[in-house]
């Protein structure tokens, strides 16, 4: 609405100053007109004094004329700068309002992701101590092994945001998963030298947990994870010495995709909007086109600050936020990013 009303007062002036111009061209021929006249009224003498006097007037006329548009250009010129400043600053100020909602619902998006991981940090932890984890590892015996894979089992029935949990011996060989008629390629096989495995094994103690950034695992049928693991620990205790580790793979793709296509923008707007979750080296882990997925990596231009909003080179506004964590999940510096094509 203001772009079009600035659009008309662009167009009105340039009318404006295009129709003055021809009227003072119109002017100017008049008064040469009315030169010419007089000069010939006096080279006749007595005969062209009538003539004369029309010649005066229209050059009389011409002048009055001259007066009136260029105080007219003047006064218009002065009123329509003014509404295009007007317009101009009421735009600046409608731009600055939306970015710093598109700003507030990136912050959102990424929030409700750190709060949705905060719970995987502490499943990991609290799924570590289970009983019949811990002696699937310590007592390395097929009746243990089964009887934490049923125990898995029995978990992901409830918490079907997993497509697996994996449970690996201090050597890295998975002895136990809780989907082995999905993956049942997943017991035996060696994840020693799975970044997940090490970081679990290096863990302190039970409080400490590990994460990998966004990947496609081929041992899962090549579905997005996020995956979370942690040391399985003798007894069971915190601060228990380390006999395995325990992997829990997030279903990325359904649960990110259900965020950035919830966002709460208006139909008029969505249509319009590209919602993003980036990763810490702006890659794109989520995006509510479905586009770019672990591809493409995003020129945001956020500098040192958290949260905000800018115009790219194409004219959209692009609105971020950092992740701010959650309880003690301290985020992976990722960002929430909406990019909003402008009417």
């Amino acid at each position: 609405m203001i772009d079009q009303l600035l659009e008309i007062t662009g167009g009105v002036a340039q009318a404006t100053d295009e129709k003055i111009r021809r009227i003072n061209g119109i002017t100017r021929r008049s008064r040469m007109l009315a030169l010419n006249a007089t000069i010939e009224a006096h080279r006749v003498g007595a005969l062209g004094r009538g003539f004369a006097v029309v010649a005066d007037e229209v050059k009389a006329i011409s002048q009055e004329i001259s007066q009136l548009t260029g105080s007219l250009q003047s006064d218009l010129r002065g009123r329509l700068d003014h509404l295009s400043k007007f317009g101009a600053e009421m735009a600046a100020r409608i731009r600055e309002v939306q970015g710093e909602r598109l700003s507030d619902l990136a912050h959102n998006t990424v929030e409700i992701i750190d709060r949705n991981l905060y719970e995987r940090s502490c499943d990991v932890r609290w799924w570590a101590t289970d009983a019949a984890v811990v002696e699937a590892v310590a007592a390395d015996s097929a009746e243990a092994r089964a009887e934490a894979c049923r125990r898995l089992g029995v978990i992901l029935d409830s918490y079907t945001v997993y497509l697996d949990l994996w449970v690996a011996d201090a050597s890295g060989r998975v002895i136990a998963n809780g989907r082995p008629d999905r993956y049942p390629g997943a017991i035996g096989s060696d994840v020693s030298r799975q970044p997940w495995f090490r970081d679990a094994m290096a863990t302190g103690t039970g409080a400490d947990f590990a994460v990998v950034d966004i990947e496609r695992a081929s041992s899962l049928g090549q579905s997005l994870v996020a995956t979370y693991s942690t040391a399985v620990r003798e007894g069971g205790e915190a601060e228990g010495r380390p006999i395995g580790a325990l992997g829990i793979f997030f279903d990325w793709q359904v649960q990110a995709q259900a965020v950035v296509d919830g966002v709460r923008l208006a139909p008029e707007d969505k249509a319009r909007s590209r919602c993003l979750l980036l990763d810490s080296r702006h890659r794109v882990i989520a995006a509510s086109d479905q586009a770019g997925v672990l591809s493409e990596t995003f020129p945001l231009r956020a500098a040192a600050s958290s949260m905000g909003y800018y115009t790219d080179e194409q004219g959209a506004l692009v609105a971020y936020a950092r992740t701010p964590g959650y309880e003690t999940y301290r985020g992976l510096g990722w960002y929430g990013v909406i990019v909003q094509q402008q009417h």
